[in-house]
């Protein structure tokens, strides 16, 4: 029976196994090594901010598109029911005209060292009110009917509240306007040039404020403010007791609305 020889074992290879070299030696000394493990610390992306507020302008833009857009369709619908009433109903403008305007009294008064200047008046006036209207009826407030010559406050005087129907008209006679009111220098230089020309005479102006509220079948409005101003008067002074009458022919009576927000009248 043959023996069998088992090769023994290298010691080279054993004790390069065992013996470790010098570069496989842990230096105690030396910084650990970074692994690829290690994650760095959280950090929130800018990104995301303003990805919220593109969000937020987006929403604001979005509401204003919305609102814009809602005011102009409320614009256009009362556009059109405007339009709808004028072509149903045809409305127009009450109509003033002052046909006869005298001078009882226009007086101006200056102080011996003429440091005052007093200005005394009385006018007696026709005024006649129309209403063209077919389908309207109107509602007057009290008048407020002053007078001025070239801007220059002379006197006031009232009328009293009426209602106007339709295709109508009402006259008012024997309207006193009155005033006795001190005068600045600017006033009193206006005035005393125009008193001397006595064949042209004093312009006169007659001014009523008033409220009035429209009745349109069965739907009353608001009170609405007006102005009249009546314009092209030449009124000479008056002598002794006797009263002068105005020239009127080139006189004309305009109304306008007076629309009152806050503190402002349009």
């Amino acid at each position: 029976m043959s023996d069998r020889v088992f090769p023994s074992s290298k010691p080279g290879a054993n004790a390069a196994a065992t013996n470790p070299t010098a570069s496989d030696t842990v230096n105690p000394t030396a910084p650990p090594k970074k692994t690829h493990l290690t994650r760095p610390p959280y950090r929130p992306q800018p990104h995301n901010r303003r990805y919220r507020t593109r969000s937020g302008r987006s929403i604001f833009c979005c509401c204003c598109f919305w609102s814009f857009l809602i005011l102009l369709l409320l614009i256009l619908l009362a556009a059109i029911a405007g339009a709808a009433l004028y072509i149903m109903y045809r409305p127009h403008r009450p109509s003033f005209s002052i046909p006869s305007l005298r001078v009882h009294r226009l007086k101006l008064t200056t102080s011996a060292d003429s440091s005052s200047s007093h200005i005394s008046t009385l006018l007696n006036l026709t005024i006649i009110s129309k209403n063209p209207n077919s389908h309207l009826t109107f509602f007057y407030d009290p008048f407020t009917v002053s007078s001025f010559s070239n801007d220059v406050f002379l006197g006031n005087g009232t009328l009293p509240a009426y209602s106007l129907s339709k295709k109508n008209e009402t006259s008012f006679r024997d309207v006193v306007i009155s005033g006795s009111n001190n005068l600045d220098a600017d006033s009193v230089n206006t005035l005393s040039s125009d008193l001397k020309k006595k064949s042209s005479g004093v312009a006169l102006k007659i001014q009523l404020d008033t409220k009035v509220k429209v009745k349109i079948g069965a739907i009353k409005t608001k009170k609405l403010g007006i102005r009249v101003t009546c314009e092209g008067f030449k009124g000479a002074v008056p002598k002794g007791k006797s009263p002068t009458v105005a020239v009127t022919t080139d006189s004309k009576c305009k109304v306008d609305l007076r629309i009152k927000i806050w503190k402002w009248t349009f």
